[in-house]
């Protein structure tokens, strides 16, 4: 991989806990790999006052907590290392006054480090700043490539729904250009789903094969094993609508969908999952019902231990009506999927941590073995594990050893963890790299987010302005409401109901 130019890291909100899991222990496994350029520094910002050394102390446990590669041999005295390329400075974000000063002490560290006046600005903050910060960092020239490069990594969610998601577009864009604006959805640095890009278009088994002729429906889950936790008051601001399937299932979705690029570069992918997702035929606000199900979890016992339902979380409203769960159904209105369902479903409190991605076949034309095949479904699947348990699996049709032609499915299946001699980078890992680079393939572009608000607004509307709409209950640890089996179109099928491992998964289920 190739190294990136010499650059400062600047990451405001560095005192939260972001930056303490995730950020900081991602740019050193970076640095431990020798992926970062020889003159390189993060300036941490925040309003916490921090002297240098306290930062470096707090950042090192973080490290050691969290880092991917801080167990390696000898990797205590690459932490030492790391952390003295780190330094703080503390600011009231909020108050362009302090802008000036800040950006004095930015200089003036970028020349002593000479690292060519190169900066990225990380907002790792609230929301509410993420209009602010760029406003004033431009006011002060910090958005002007003249001398270097200057990009800026923001952190959804962007907007809460189309109106504020425009604002917040038009607003970055009165400060920065668009190449300079890096939206990061951690979902896009996880390898498996850059793979589904490999896994299309590399080969020849694949690519003709997926289109409405041969595709009878597309399957995509996303489901967390735990509820929301301490994280009430935040969730019911958000809901599963907005906290997933807006943002992380509906990019999957565009990269299972797209049209092959005309070249393996950021505009041309990102141009062909926009196409996708602008093509994603309207819900109306009257049909809402119709399409989409939505689901709250309500107390149950879960291997003999009482678990709570979501409306005794702390910080949820009693009589809540924020969705935990939510499944859909949609169509793609072009050439390649007319008429072939996508469905998508994500919710907390199911019964294990998994997200994939299946592609159903059609059944063969002429189903001559029917009567020979009580245990196989008639159709093949290909999944597409994004996590745990990284990999592929195809399921087809044998027969069974013996007299006749009894026919039973079976799994062809490869995982990740096989590659055992090749690291696989963690997704913050990834994608900082790729900013760091000027790559901003797996960064969302503003007008894909604004298509996928646009896709979602009749939705959320219908939820607002028909209380009739219900929120149907299901016990935690359970997958969901039975309701959502009457978004497929046929009667014999259903969800499929994955478990932690990949393959195996006819014979037992880890949960």
């Amino acid at each position: 991989m190739k190294k990136p130019k010499n650059h400062i890291l600047v990451i405001f909100g560095a005192s939260g806990d972001l930056t303490y899991r995730k950020l900081v222990p991602a740019v050193f496994d970076l640095y431990n790999k020798d992926l970062l350029p020889e003159k390189f520094a993060i300036l941490g910002v925040g309003r916490t006052e921090f002297a240098d050394d306290e930062f470096r102390t707090k950042m090192k446990e973080g490290i050691q907590e969290f880092a991917n590669t801080s167990k390696e041999k000898g990797c205590e005295k690459n932490i030492e290392s790391f952390t003295n390329k780190l330094y703080y400075y503390s600011l009231n974000t909020k108050e362009e006054a302090e802008y000036k000063d800040f950006k004095h002490h930015l200089f003036q560290l970028d020349e002593k480090l000479k690292t060519d006046h190169n900066f990225i600005f990380y907002l790792a903050t609230p929301p509410s700043l993420y209009t602010i910060i760029p406003e004033y960092l431009a006011k002060q020239g910090l958005n002007i490539e003249d001398d270097g490069f200057r990009r800026v990594i923001i952190e959804k969610p962007f907007g809460y729904d189309l109106q504020s998601a425009q604002a917040l577009n038009a607003s970055l864009l009165q400060n920065f250009a668009e190449d300079q604006l890096y939206r990061i959805d951690h979902y896009l640095g996880k390898e498996t789903v850059q793979n589904l890009l490999v896994t299309r278009f590399s080969n020849g088994i694949f690519e003709p094969l997926w289109n409405r002729n041969y595709v009878s429906h597309v399957e995509i889950t996303s489901a967390e094993s735990i509820g929301v936790g301490n994280r009430g008051g935040y969730y019911e601001g958000s809901g599963a609508l907005r906290d997933m399937l807006q943002n992380h299932l509906l990019l999957l979705a565009s990269i299972i969908g797209m049209e092959p690029p005309a070249l393996i570069n950021s505009n041309s992918i990102r141009n062909e999952m926009v196409k996708v997702l602008q093509s994603i035929r309207p819900i109306k606000e009257e049909d809402v019902e119709k399409h989409v199900v939505r689901g709250q979890y309500v107390p149950s016992t879960i291997k003999g231990v009482k678990v709570k339902g979501y409306r005794d979380e702390k910080g949820v409203d009693p009589e809540s009506r924020t969705e935990t769960y939510v499944a859909m159904k949609f169509f793609i209105d072009n050439m390649r999927w007319a008429d072939v369902p996508f469905l998508i479903r994500t919710g907390k409190s199911l019964p294990t941590r998994v997200t994939e991605v299946v592609i159903h076949f059609k059944h063969t034309p002429h189903h001559l073995f029917s009567e020979h095949s009580t245990i196989m479904q008639q159709h093949n699947q290909l999944v597409i594990r994004i996590q745990p348990d990284e990999g592929l699996l195809l399921k087809f049709g044998m027969k069974v050893p013996g007299s006749g032609f009894n026919v039973q499915n079976v799994n062809m299946d490869f995982h990740y963890s096989e590659l055992s001699d090749d690291y696989l980078p963690g997704a913050y890992e990834r994608l900082l790299h790729d900013c760091m680079l000027g790559d901003a393939t797996l960064y969302s572009r503003g007008d894909a987010v604004e298509a996928a608000w646009k896709f979602v607004e009749p939705i959320q509307k219908a939820w607002v302005n028909n209380p009739d709409i219900p929120v149907h209950g299901y016990p935690a640890g359970t997958w969901g409401p039975d309701i959502a089996d009457s978004l497929f179109e046929d009667e014999h099928l259903s969800w499929r109901y994955p478990c932690k491992n990949l393959a195996n998964d006819g014979n037992y289920c880890e949960l």
